[in-house]
């Protein structure tokens, strides 16, 4: 394949999955990191992408928010090291509110069938995957589901995470920056996650290493206000190191 190709196509799934990143590429496509980055800064020269750590979404799109067909392709293995990671999060027993989104998702599909929890979410995947786990008594939040992500949000949704204690929160979020926080596109997604940090009592992040250095319209929270970040290697050590300064412990698994 020639550049131009390569560059095309590259192009052509940004502008599918709203971002794409180095590491999936170069796999993809049998080619070295390096030559993806050459890729990448030809199209942010030509203004048809955005460089973002560890990849890059389409121009303009900065708040594109791709469905979750189509961020379930994105860092497959990354996803599931960080799964494997937050498994060894969960208390034996317990009250655990899980978020929307792929990763935790997978984390579901992925609880051991001798695990004895109390588990709360509004994502309806979610609550699919575990409604059948003999071990697991299940609350599913009501509200306004959102198609893109399949969650509730808005007052109903906003009230029932009012009225719980829980002992954890898996968190999931679209982008993360030490100036920026914790950002996700959608306002009502963004209330119904802080309104879930209040409601537990410790707070773990699971966001891919793509994720970092990402800005999104409605802001959540601060790292400040995470336990635990769950990551994959490709953050950085320096990255890490100032994330772990702020207060919050940092696993990249």
């Amino acid at each position: 394949m020639y550049a131009a190709e390569r560059q095309q196509e590259i192009l052509r799934l940004a502008e599918q999955a709203g971002r794409v990143d180095v590491l999936s590429l170069a796999e993809a496509f049998q080619v070295t990191a390096e030559t993806v980055r050459r890729d990448l800064k030809v199209l942010a020269g030509a203004g048809l992408v955005r460089r973002v750590h560890g990849g890059a979404i389409p121009a303009g799109g900065l708040d594109i928010e791709p469905d979750l067909a189509a961020r379930d392709t994105v860092s497959v293995a990354e996803k599931d090291r960080i799964v494997r990671a937050a498994l060894a999060e969960l208390p034996a027993e317990g009250s655990v509110i899980i978020d929307a989104g792929t990763t935790t998702v997978r984390l579901a599909a992925a609880l051991p069938g001798d695990c004895a929890l109390t588990v709360v979410t509004h994502a309806l995947p979610l609550a699919a995957r575990l409604a059948d786990h003999p071990g697991i008594a299940l609350h599913l939040v009501g509200g306004r589901v959102r198609h893109r992500t399949r969650a509730a949000v808005d007052a109903w949704a906003l009230r029932a995470y009012s009225e719980i204690n829980a002992d954890l929160l898996l968190l999931a979020t679209n982008g993360f920056c030490l100036d920026g926080g914790l950002t996700t596109p959608d306002l009502a997604e963004a209330a119904v996650k802080r309104a879930m940090v209040a409601a537990a009592g410790r707070t773990v992040l699971l966001a891919d290493s793509a994720k970092f250095g990402q800005r999104h319209f409605a802001r959540f929270g601060g790292l400040g206000d995470v336990d635990l970040l769950v990551t994959d290697g490709g953050l950085g050590d320096a990255d890490a190191a100032a994330i772990e300064r702020g207060g919050t412990e940092v696993v990249r698994a």
